[in-house]
């Protein structure tokens, strides 16, 4: 990602709730900022506004400006002379290669699952599966994103691979989870495919278990290059005109 300017600025979206006040909460505005970014609810070159978006998520600057320098790290946003916080370019690159980097490590720690999961877990994977299934009939987009990441985290567990496990979860973070929890075609998918994978671990298929593995984060790469192309954030200049004058 590298930096894009231009004079347009404009707020994080409000969230649904605002904010508590506790020690991590820099945590959390970083990953509230990471989405709507990953989104382009706040667009390529736009300005981040300090003092606003702390309003709208009810904390005080200084989480803000912590969160700011996390991002800044990362890579996310750029600080512009006399301008603050700039959101960076993303291209179709970066994209392709934060769900590459994730799939790449979660097909290791599935073949490392697959030597050493049990019975047991592969029913608690099933009930795991349940649980999101039934979320995703409720509708509620944050019982979806806790079901999916609770049915990963245990998966992950099995592994008995911590480093590994860390690398991908800091990976995923990237990943804008409530764009895909909110999507129903996204869910029946990722149903079928922890589905798939059970099946695959029982009957010790490991090209099977690979072929799964690798479909969610293919099919969450698709999901969002398509949002993103559609919020035009890699339209050229004439691009624009021509629609304009469409």
């Amino acid at each position: 990602m590298s930096s894009s300017a231009t004079s347009s600025a404009r707020p994080a979206a409000r969230p649904d709730r605002r904010l508590r006040r506790r020690p991590q909460l820099s945590e959390e505005v970083a990953a509230h900022l990471r989405e709507q970014i990953m989104t382009a609810a706040i667009r390529p070159g736009e300005h981040i506004r300090m003092d606003e978006t702390a309003e709208i998520l009810g904390v005080s600057v200084t989480p803000v400006r912590e969160a700011l320098l996390t991002l800044r790290g990362e890579g996310m946003v750029n600080l512009a002379p006399h301008r603050g916080y700039v959101v960076a370019d993303m291209s179709r690159t970066d994209v392709e290669d934060l769900f590459w980097l994730q799939g790449e490590i979660a097909v290791k720690l599935a073949l490392r699952t697959a030597d050493a999961i049990t019975a047991h877990q592969l029913n608690e994977l099933e009930s795991c599966n349940e649980r999101l299934r039934a979320s995703l009939a409720s509708g509620d987009g944050a019982k979806v994103a806790d079901a999916e990441f609770e049915f990963h985290r245990l998966h992950n567990l099995i592994a008995a691979s911590g480093k590994l496990s860390w690398f991908l979860l800091s990976a995923t973070r990237y990943t804008p989870a409530q764009l895909y929890a909110t999507d129903p075609e996204w869910g029946e998918v990722a149903i079928d495919s922890h589905s798939r994978l059970i099946a695959a671990y029982r009957a010790g298929d490991r090209a099977e278990i690979v072929e799964q593995t690798r479909r969610q984060f293919t099919d969450g790469a698709s999901r969002l290059m398509r949002h993103l192309e559609n919020a035009g954030i890699w339209d050229t200049p004439e691009e624009t005109d021509d629609t304009d004058r469409r």
